[in-house]
């Protein structure tokens, strides 16, 4: 039976809502005088047990060990790509600015999949249209405008590393899991998303583990305020988010329009964010130009969504089926 792109993208649009926890829940906890060391320790740590817990609703881990046993550096590589190297900029960034902030700068996410593809892809997906160029110029210029309204038009040093620290993630993280999605269409071992989001995890928990040991020694234990966002951040956004968004992108991976779809979904995040964050922990609306750049990165991000080329039939039929 084939995918559904509608039904991907709804199960795309809840995970969303859940991912914009991590923004809220990161800014909560750095404004209260937490450290963003613990936040993404916490978030990964906790995330794992969880994890654990849901895996014999789902089938248990499956194919799971031996798919790391056969090809254990695609999964180190990418696992630490998607995770380490997305979690740990993005929850730096917790400190330059309200949750709508981080996450409107984060939205550059919904096209790094698709202008990354050529360099991913050796088939029909390997290819951007001009247009794509075009919204991403638009998704940029927002991004600059919310930057520009929060610093009130004077951008120090600190607020372009930290935009910087937040795009850079939104590259990341696209590109882990592409390449891992790419890796397991030729491999003989069938890994659902539960147990590829479980099997990332345990791939990253050494660093983890030593970052936490780092961090224990310079700053101290987590306070007990520090486990409950943690604890949040790792059901919330590690947990439900990222199995409800890896699953919706299985349902389509081999769908370039309905893939750049799936992601475009994450848009949402800016409107989530910023509704979590006015309701929860009290934050203002933007205004001004960073009201203006947020309507225009979420511009962007639907007319991206809308505007992506159909499926080609070379991609159609090789879609894989699933039963």
């Amino acid at each position: 039976m084939r995918s559904r792109p509608p039904f991907a993208v709804g199960v795309a649009l809840c995970a969303t809502f859940f991912f914009a926890f991590t923004f809220v829940f990161n800014r909560d906890l750095v404004a209260g005088g937490g450290h963003w060391e613990w936040a993404i320790i916490l978030r990964y740590v906790i995330t794992l047990p969880l994890l654990a817990l849901a895996l014999p609703w789902k089938g248990g881990l499956g194919e799971l060990p031996a798919e790391l046993r056969a090809h254990p550096r695609p999964w180190i590589i990418w696992s630490c790509v998607a995770f380490a190297l997305f979690g740990i900029p993005l929850t730096w960034a917790a400190n330059s600015g309200p949750s709508w902030l981080v996450a409107g700068s984060f939205q550059t996410t919904v096209l790094a999949g698709p202008l990354m593809a050529p360099f991913i892809y050796r088939d029909e997906r390997a290819r951007w249209s001009r247009r794509t160029l075009a919204i991403g110029a638009l998704i940029v210029a927002g991004v600059f405008a919310l930057q520009w309204g929060y610093a009130g038009g004077a951008l120090r040093l600190g607020d372009w590393i930290a935009a910087g620290a937040v795009i850079f993630a939104a590259f990341v993280y696209p590109l882990g899991n592409r390449m891992l999605l790419l890796h397991l269409e030729t491999s003989p071992h069938r890994v659902g998303a539960v147990q590829r989001v479980f099997g990332m995890t345990l791939c990253t928990l050494p660093i983890w583990i030593v970052f936490a040991a780092i961090t224990w020694i310079t700053i101290g234990p987590p306070t007990p305020r520090e486990i409950l966002l943690g604890g949040g951040v790792a059901l919330f956004s590690g947990t439900i988010a990222t199995v409800l968004f890896y699953a919706a992108t299985d349902m389509v991976h081999a769908r370039p329009a309905a893939l750049a779809a799936v992601e475009a979904m994450q848009s949402a995040e800016l409107l989530f964010a910023t509704l979590l964050g006015v309701l929860l922990i009290g934050e203002a609306w933007p205004q001004g130009w960073s009201a203006l750049g947020s309507v225009a990165i979420v511009a962007g991000i639907a007319l991206s969504g809308w505007s992506s080329d159909r499926d080609s039939p070379k991609a159609m039929a090789a879609e894989p089926r699933t039963p």
